[in-house]
C-alpha cells in the first residue's frame, strides 16, 4: 500500500465542471445535474484500494444521512483500467451495487477530471458549498487500515455540519492518505 497524501486544493476553488459516464446507470452525468441543493461531496475512490475498502460502509452511511439534508455525493474513479482492470467500468458497476452506493460512480477514463481537481489518492474527498466553492478537502477521519482507530467519518461530518449551519470550519483540515491514483503512462 502506498501512503500518498492529498494535494489539498486551495479552499475557495470552484469545482471544475465534468461530464462522465455513470458505471451503474450507463448514463452520462454532469456536475451541474448532480450537485446538491446545499452542497456537494466529490470522492475520488476506486474498487481495490485498501484505504477505500476500509471506509466504504461509513461513506455509504454518511451519504445516506446527508442526502436528506440536501448534500449530494458523487464518486469518481480515475484509475488506469488498462493496467488495473479491477478498476474498470464493468467492475465498478458490480462494486457499486455490492457496496450499496447511494451515489453515482463515474468513470474518468481520460483522467482529466482527477487532474482538474488535483486529486492524488484514493480516497480523496472534496466538499463544495451550494455555489460549488470548495470548503473542505482532506480525510474522512483519522482511521487507516491497521491503525486500530475506528472509522467514524468525524472530519467529513464536521465539515458538512459546519456547511449546513453556516459556521466556519475551524478544525485543521488534514490530508487524506491512500493509494496513489493509478496514472496512465
Amino acid at each position: 500500500m502506498a501512503n500518498t497524501p492529498s494535494n489539498m486544493l486551495p479552499l475557495g476553488t470552484k469545482a471544475p465542471f465534468f461530464q462522465l459516464p455513470d458505471t451503474v446507470s450507463g448514463n452520462t452525468l454532469n456536475l451541474n445535474d448532480l450537485k446538491g441543493k446545499n452542497g456537494t461531496v466529490i470522492l475520488f475512490i476506486c474498487n481495490h484500494c485498501p484505504f477505500v475498502i476500509h471506509i466504504n460502509k461509513t461513506l455509504v452511511d454518511i451519504a445516506n444521512a446527508y442526502a436528506e439534508k440536501g448534500i449530494a455525493f458523487i464518486a469518481i474513479s480515475s484509475n488506469d483500467a488498462a493496467n488495473y482492470p479491477q478498476d474498470g467500468p464493468e467492475k465498478m458497476c458490480i462494486h457499486a451495487e455490492k457496496e450499496d452506493y447511494p451515489f453515482p460512480y463515474l468513470y474518468d477514463e481520460s483522467q482529466a477530471v482527477a487532474k482538474a481537481y488535483d486529486a492524488a489518492c484514493t480516497p480523496d474527498l472534496y466538499v463544495f458549498d451550494k455555489n460549488l466553492s470548495l470548503v473542505y478537502r482532506g480525510q474522512l477521519d483519522d482511521s487507516r487500515p491497521g491503525n486500530g482507530k475506528p472509522v467514524t467519518g468525524a472530519d467529513l461530518k464536521l465539515a458538512l455540519d459546519c456547511l449546513l449551519s453556516g459556521k466556519e470550519n475551524e478544525a485543521i483540515q488534514k490530508p487524506s492518505i491512500g493509494c496513489n491514483i493509478k496514472w496512465k503512462s
